[in-house]
């Protein structure tokens, strides 16, 4: 019983689970009602804590139905509070030292520099004649540094979320810097990233990887909804080219168009949303002061940070000018597409498992949201160079200001309040870590309800797939005439 809870499953699936951490039994709360707020969510008494108690959910799940996430796994909507949360994890962990978070920035930096200095220095036709071998070695290099700038990537990101001091001007000096050298806005990012935060799961108010509901899958196929689960396998091809795509130009798309963001941008509150969609030319962008991810306070914010895209890439062409561009692109464009890569890639496998449930806005409350998240395992790699992003991330979606260095203590913790709520996928290391991005393109195609949902359990939805892979699509008959899809027969 115990590493049923402290896994998150119930059956099948050994994988995922947290190999690096201790494994600890939990406590199970009964349910509280979907609220948006993350702090004052009901709480239930006492008595019905335990796991001896368990019995007493089994009504409320059960107004649910039955909820099957895509590996055939029963899923239960997550039962505790975030005070229940905050409550659990040691009152240091939340303690921030800007000399700390200082010392891994000129760490990083250190890095970059002396991979730099030595393959600049000694990686010469002198030293090595041979050109398929220096083109190898050049490779590594950018590979390396594609690493070491992730490092920095994942340091403003501390400082978008104030976990890397207690002074604000210190954090957004420091992620400013940082992410402008990375052609990153960060103000624009922050602000987009803290809505993301604030929604995340939320169908229609996430701002990361919402994926397409079986309506949008089947007319971006130009197929009818009933026909999306009687279609044959996605070619492995397909899944390839788009797999590329995503990981080459996907942050910068991100940036550009707002892909993978919410499409209900006419609800701005400022009216700026009237008329905008994501998409090319849309005004749904991080570069526009008057793009609706922002309101009218912002301007000032989104112009500081296109002058520190402007600073950036003008340094970029006096390099390029003065050194070459052949060797800029060797030495800075090919680590930014490593970095890019490595961004997608873990924002991507932090919210797309087929384990993990998306919300419907009546389904959704922010502690539901928080759960939607899975931890990773990346070794060496993702804990040392990558400040532990992959290892942690469901910790980090409960309470974003602990810093990194606190996180794996402070997930232990919650782990004993979130039970078999709790999702982790540690399969394989680093080699897992890349063979799940495979798994979940073709695995989560789209969302839909479960076949035996009811109630609030049809606003929770899984992953399915045309490939045969996990639970199948729900069947459905042919529209009749004058019927609407979603409605009850």
């Amino acid at each position: 019983m115990a590493s049923t809870v402290a896994t998150g499953l119930s059956r099948q699936n050994p994988a995922l689970r947290r190999t690096i951490t201790s494994t600890t039994d939990t406590d199970v709360s009964s349910p509280s009602t979907a609220m948006g707020s993350p702090i004052d969510s009901p709480r239930p008494s006492a008595s019905s804590t335990s796991l001896s108690s368990m019995s007493s959910i089994e009504p409320n799940n059960a107004s649910h139905g039955k909820l099957i996430d895509t590996y055939g796994n029963d899923f239960e909507i997550p039962d505790y509070t975030i005070k229940d949360i905050r409550d659990a994890i040691p009152k240091h962990c939340f303690e921030r030292s800007a000399a700390t978070g200082l010392y891994y920035v000129f760490r990083d930096i250190a890095q970059l520099a002396t991979t730099f200095y030595l393959f600049h220095t000694y990686l010469t036709p002198e030293n090595v004649p041979y050109t398929p071998a220096r083109v190898v070695l050049w490779g590594l290099y950018t590979f390396l540094q594609g690493l070491f700038g992730t490092g920095l990537w994942v340091l403003a990101h501390e400082c978008g979320h104030q976990s890397f001091s207690t002074s604000k001007v210190l954090n957004d000096t420091v992620g400013w810097t940082l992410h402008s050298s990375l052609l990153v806005p960060y103000f624009s990012w922050k602000i987009s990233h803290g809505k993301h935060h604030k929604a995340t799961g939320h169908m229609q108010r996430d701002m990361v990887f919402v994926p397409k509901t079986r309506d949008e899958k089947a007319s971006r196929l130009g197929k009818l909804v009933h026909e999306l689960g009687e279609l044959g396998e996605e070619t492995p091809i397909v899944t390839f080219a788009m797999l590329l795509g995503q990981q080459l130009i996907g942050w910068p798309n991100y940036l550009m168009t707002n892909v993978t963001g919410h499409n209900y941008h006419e609800r701005q509150s400022e009216g700026r949303g009237k008329g905008k969609t994501n998409g090319w030319f849309n005004g749904v962008n991080h570069f526009n002061p008057s793009s609706p991810l922002f309101e009218a306070k912002d301007a000032k914010l989104i112009a500081l940070s296109d002058l520190g895209l402007a600073i950036t890439i003008s340094t970029l062409v006096y390099l390029g000018n003065n050194f070459g561009w052949g060797n800029l692109f060797v030495w800075y464009f090919v680590p930014y597409l490593w970095v890019n890569h490595w961004l997608v890639a873990i924002t991507f496998l932090q919210h797309t498992d087929p384990s993990l449930p998306h919300y419907q806005p009546e389904s959704w409350n922010y502690v539901r949201g928080a759960a939607a998240t899975i931890d990773r395992e990346f070794g060496f790699i993702g804990r040392q160079l990558m400040h532990g992003i992959i290892e942690t991330h469901v910790l980090h979606h409960y309470v974003s200001t602990i810093p990194f260095y606190n996180a794996d203590e402070a997930s232990d913790a919650i782990r004993k309040v979130m039970g078999r709520h709790y999702r982790s996928d540690t399969r394989g290391g680093s080699l897992g870590f890349v063979k799940a991005m495979w798994r979940s393109a073709r695995m989560c195609q789209w969302v839909e309800p479960s076949e035996g949902a009811k109630g609030e359990g049809k606003g929770v939805l899984f992953f399915r797939n045309t490939n045969g892979l996990g639970t199948k699509p729900t069947k459905m008959s042919p529209l009749r005439k004058g019927m609407t899809i979603g409605a009850d027969e």
